[in-house]
């Protein structure tokens, strides 16, 4: 399996749909299915009918998944979209974003 470019915490900009160019943090990575989860960002919503366990019913609000072709990891220096790449330093695998060539992870 590919080392992950996208992780869990990481600060993203959405590239494109109805939040284009806002930053959130990732909540979820679900590498099988290509997708990611941002906080606050691509909110669907259902419709439930009253039910035994919700008898109001109403509208569900939630962070639907998004593609992960449709983030990019926020560049630590200015915040802008950067891709990332891997170096070796210190005997370590670290992700390091191509624009500024800031380390990402510790």
């Amino acid at each position: 399996m590919a080392a992950a470019k996208i992780k869990k915490g990481d600060s993203v900009v959405v590239l494109s749909g109805k939040d284009k160019g806002r930053t959130g943090t990732v909540q979820k990575v679900m590498p099988k299915d290509g997708k990611v989860i941002v906080e606050g960002m691509n909110i669907a919503a259902r419709h439930r009918k009253p039910s035994q366990e919700n008898p109001q019913g109403g509208i569900d609000r939630f962070e639907a998944p998004m593609h992960l072709c449709k983030v990019a990891v926020a560049d630590p220096k200015d915040g802008k979209p950067t891709r990332v790449r891997f170096e070796e330093k210190d005997g370590k695998k670290v992700r390091v974003a191509v624009k500024s060539g800031e380390t990402i992870d510790g």
